[in-house]
C-alpha cells in the first residue's frame, strides 16, 4: 500500500535519486548540491511503499504577480514517479495532498512548467502563459525602427552574485509589477541559478553578464543578462560565437533597443538567442528587419491551476465591468464547482452561488485558469468547443474583464 506523507531531510538524496532516474539524468557533484539546498527549502510530498520512495512532488513558497497583485502559490517542481508505480494513483495521490496543502495553507493558485504537456490538464491547471524563443542574425548591424536609449552602458561584476543581485534584484522586482505570471525570485534563485558559474544546461556557456543601462550613481533604466559561446570550426563549417540572452528588463522600448543593440554587437559573435520571451515582445515590431530577428519557436510556458476560484477572481484587478454566470466544473476540488454569478469592474469583484439562474458560460477549472491571467482568449476557447457560451457576447465580456495591457510572461522556469 502506498502512503503519501512528507520527505524529511534525511530522505533528500533518496528524492533526487529518484529525480534522476524518471528524468534519466546524471548530474554531476556540483548541480547535485545545487539540487539538493533547493529541495531543502521546498515542501515534499513523497508516496512511500514500505521503505521504498516510489514518489515525490516538491513545492516552492512562490508569490506570482496577477493583475493587480502578488498571490501566495506554491511552485511544484521534481513531479516524480518511479517507473515501476506508473500508472497506480501515485501522481494522482501526490497532487491531490499537494492541492488539499494549499487550500488549507490560503494560496489561491498553484503553478508549474509541465514536462509533459499532455499530463496537468487532467488535474485542472491550463496553460497561463506563452513563451517564444527570438534569434537575432548579428553578423550585421542590427536594424531598428526607433532611436536606441542614448545613456551610457555598463558592465556590471558578476564574480560576487550578491553584488549583482543588488544591482538588477530591485529592478527585477519592480518590473514583476507590470506583467502578470512572475512569480518571485529568491537570493538563491538569483545566485544559484541564474548566477550561476556553469550553466547547467550547457557546459560551453560562458559565465553570467549583466549589462545595465543608466548614468552611474542613478537608478538604472533596463539590464540584459547574458552568456556566451565562442565560434566553432568543423573542417571547412564555421558556427558563429553565440550570445545566449537569458533576461532582458527595460523601462522603455528605447532602453530595451539599447541593450538588444549592445549584445547584437558583441566582436567575435554572429547570433543571439532569447529563450521564453513574451510573445508581445516590442523587439519584434521595432526591429526593422524580420529577417533579421525571427521567432524560431512557441511554447506554453506557466500552467496555473486556481486553487480557491473565489478568492482568486476576488482578489485580482479587473479591467471592464463583467457580470455573468458561470457553471464551473472541478473535479479535483469540488467545492470550486456549481453554478456562480460573478460581478467585477474596475472598484472591485464578488463572486457567489447562483444556483437558480441560468449560466452564460459553462467552463471547467482549467479553462478559466487558462484565461485567468489575460493571455488566453475565452472566446477561442468556445471557438474550439472547450467552453460553452449560453449567451451571445458572454465569452468576449469576461475576456474584456481579464484583459491586462500586457500579456501574462514569466521565463523563470522551475
Amino acid at each position: 500500500m502506498v502512503e503519501i506523507r512528507e520527505v524529511p531531510e534525511a530522505d533528500i538524496d533518496r528524492a533526487l535519486e529518484l529525480a534522476y532516474l524518471v528524468f534519466h539524468d546524471r548530474p554531476e557533484k556540483e548541480a547535485r548540491e545545487r539540487h539538493h539546498e533547493l529541495l531543502r527549502h521546498c515542501l515534499r510530498i513523497g508516496a512511500y511503499e514500505g521503505g521504498a520512495l516510489v514518489g515525490l512532488m516538491a513545492a516552492h513558497a512562490f508569490r506570482l504577480s496577477v493583475p493587480g497583485t502578488d498571490l501566495p502559490c506554491p511552485g511544484l517542481t521534481f513531479v516524480s514517479v518511479a517507473p515501476t508505480h506508473r500508472r497506480r494513483g501515485v501522481l494522482t495521490a501526490l497532487m491531490g495532498e499537494m492541492l488539499r496543502r494549499a487550500e488549507a495553507d490560503g494560496s489561491p493558485v498553484a503553478a508549474l512548467w509541465a514536462s509533459e504537456a499532455a499530463i496537468y490538464g487532467r488535474f485542472g491547471y491550463g496553460s497561463a502563459t506563452q513563451g517564444v524563443t527570438i534569434e537575432i542574425d548579428s553578423t550585421r548591424p542590427l536594424a531598428l525602427r526607433i532611436e536606441a536609449d542614448p545613456r551610457p552602458l555598463r558592465l556590471i561584476a558578476t564574480a560576487d552574485p550578491m553584488d549583482a543581485v543588488a544591482v538588477v534584484g530591485p529592478y527585477h522586482e519592480a518590473a514583476r509589477a507590470g506583467r502578470a505570471g512572475r512569480p518571485t525570485r529568491s537570493e538563491r534563485r538569483w545566485t544559484e541559478e541564474w548566477l550561476a558559474e556553469q550553466d547547467e544546461e550547457d557546459e560551453e556557456l560562458g559565465p553570467p553578464r549583466i549589462i545595465v543601462l543608466g548614468e552611474p550613481g542613478r537608478p538604472i533604466a533596463g539590464y540584459v543578462l547574458y552568456r556566451t559561446k565562442p565560434e566553432e570550426h568543423t573542417g571547412a563549417l564555421r558556427t558563429p560565437g553565440l550570445v545566449r540572452v537569458d533576461e532582458l528588463e527595460a523601462d522603455t522600448p528605447q532602453a530595451a533597443a539599447a541593450l538588444w543593440r549592445c549584445v547584437a554587437s558583441l566582436d567575435l559573435t554572429g547570433r543571439v538567442t532569447a529563450w521564453g520571451r513574451p510573445a508581445d515582445d516590442p523587439l519584434l515590431h521595432f526591429a526593422a528587419d524580420r529577417d533579421q530577428v525571427r521567432v524560431t519557436a512557441a511554447f506554453p510556458a506557466l500552467w496555473l491551476r486556481l486553487v480557491d476560484v473565489a478568492a482568486a477572481l476576488t482578489r485580482r484587478s479587473w479591467a471592464a465591468p463583467v457580470e455573468l454566470v458561470l457553471e464551473l466544473t472541478d473535479v479535483r476540488l469540488p467545492a470550486n464547482a456549481g453554478r456562480f454569478l460573478l460581478k467585477a469592474g474596475p472598484d472591485g469583484a464578488s463572486y457567489e452561488p447562483a444556483a437558480g439562474r441560468a449560466p452564460d458560460l459553462t467552463l471547467g477549472v482549467r479553462e478559466l485558469a487558462a484565461c485567468y491571467l489575460g493571455g488566453t482568449r475565452a472566446v477561442e476557447l468556445a471557438a474550439a468547443a472547450l467552453v460553452a457560451e449560453h449567451t451571445p457576447g458572454a465569452a468576449a465580456a469576461l475576456d474584456g474583464g481579464l484583459r491586462t495591457a500586457l500579456l501574462p510572461h514569466t521565463a523563470d522556469e522551475f
